[in-house]
C-alpha cells in the first residue's frame, strides 16, 4: 500500500443552456474531462477519491453522478445534492468538487468553471 502525501479538493461549475438529458450530459462531461487534464488527474500516483456533485433546482432531467458513472468514474465516492435556493443566483449549474489523493507531492488544483459558471470565480478563469 502506497503512503498518501496530500489530499485536495479540485472545484469546479459549468452551466447549461436547457434541461435536456443531452446538454446535461455534455456538460458534465465536459467539466470532468477538463478538470481530470488540467490536474493530471490520471496519472499513477493520484487518485480520485470522492466526487462531491450539485446541481441547481432547474436539473431534473439526469442526474449529473449518473454521467460521471458512464465515464468510469466507478472506485469514487459520488455524493449528490441540490443547491439552496438563493435568490438571483446562478441558475442551471453543475458544480464538482473532486477530492484527490496525492502517492508522490503535494497538489496545486487548477479549478475549472466554464461557461456561464465563470462569474462564479471571476479570479481562476
Amino acid at each position: 500500500m502506497k503512503a498518501i502525501i496530500d489530499i485536495t479538493a479540485i472545484r469546479g461549475a459549468i452551466t447549461v443552456e436547457n434541461d435536456s438529458v443531452q446538454e446535461i450530459t455534455s456538460a458534465t462531461k465536459e467539466l470532468m474531462n477538463e478538470i481530470a487534464q488540467k490536474n493530471d488527474l490520471n496519472a499513477p500516483d493520484k487518485k480520485i477519491i470522492s466526487i462531491l456533485i450539485s446541481a441547481t433546482k432547474d436539473i431534473t432531467a439526469i442526474y449529473p453522478a449518473a454521467v460521471l458513472r458512464e465515464m468510469g468514474y466507478n472506485d469514487a465516492a459520488l455524493f449528490s445534492s441540490q443547491e439552496p435556493d438563493i435568490k438571483n443566483s446562478l441558475s442551471k449549474c453543475i458544480r464538482l468538487m473532486v477530492n484527490v489523493a496525492s502517492y508522490k507531492e503535494i497538489l496545486e488544483p487548477k479549478h475549472v468553471y466554464l461557461k456561464k459558471a465563470q462569474i462564479l470565480r471571476p479570479d481562476l478563469v
